[in-house]
């Protein structure tokens, strides 16, 4: 199993959030959880989600998982990393 660290999951909460004209904090209210929960998840730091609190972000966002979370392709992810690098 690859480390934690190496994961491709990409979070679309900022753009969800945005489309939908709410804060963080109203969606924190919202779903129950803390904000600074939700900021780790919106910025790919998180090492997991209850589904609970997925389906409870969904509902919130009117959104399915899909349009929450994706998978970037392996070769993108590689780009990324070399454009970071000096």
């Amino acid at each position: 199993m690859p480390p934690e660290d190496e994961h491709r999951v990409v979070v679309h909460l900022d753009r969800l959030l945005t489309e939908r004209g709410m804060t963080l904090t109203e969606l924190a209210g919202r779903v129950g959880v803390t904000v600074v929960n939700l900021s780790i998840l919106k910025n790919g730091r998180a090492r997991a989600i209850r589904f609970s609190t997925l389906t409870a972000i969904c509902e919130a966002l009117q959104c399915g998982p899909g349009d929450l979370l994706s998978c970037e392709r392996p070769d993108a992810a590689d780009r990324r990393d070399h454009r970071a690098a000096p």
